[in-house]
């Protein structure tokens, strides 16, 4: 059974910076796929940015794009979501997530086998 611990959440203000880091355990050698998705209160989950690790080609809602981005890390089971000149609509619950069920759109969440239980990320004006 796999299972992805996020960190790094917190509060800024607007047009400041985050890090969200994603490591993975149980399953990390035998998954390509991998994502990073937000939920504000009282809407939908949407996906952020995904990533296909072997080819290291990476996907972006047109809401973050230039200023958010998903990497990997070189020797560890790590992803991270960094998220630049952030903006009070970034704010929510985010979570990464791993294993494709499936092909598709790796910003779907539907996708994805696992997530993380979140960290919260506050952008104040």
């Amino acid at each position: 059974q796999g299972e992805l611990e996020e960190s790094g959440g917190g509060s800024v203000q607007a047009g400041g910076s985050l890090r969200l880091a994603c490591t993975a355990s149980g399953f990390w050698g035998t998954t390509n796929c991998m994502g990073w998705f937000r939920q504000a209160p009282g809407k939908e989950r949407e996906g952020v940015a995904g990533m296909q690790r072997d080819t290291g080609k990476t996907y972006y809602a047109n809401s973050v794009k230039g200023r958010f981005t998903i990497s990997q890390a070189n020797a560890e089971p790590t992803i991270y979501l960094q998220m630049n000149n952030l903006k009070p609509e970034d704010t929510g619950m985010y979570y990464c997530a791993a294993t494709c069920l499936r092909v598709g759109s790796l910003l779907a969440p539907d996708t994805y086998k696992y997530f993380g239980q979140g960290t919260q990320v506050s952008v104040s004006s």
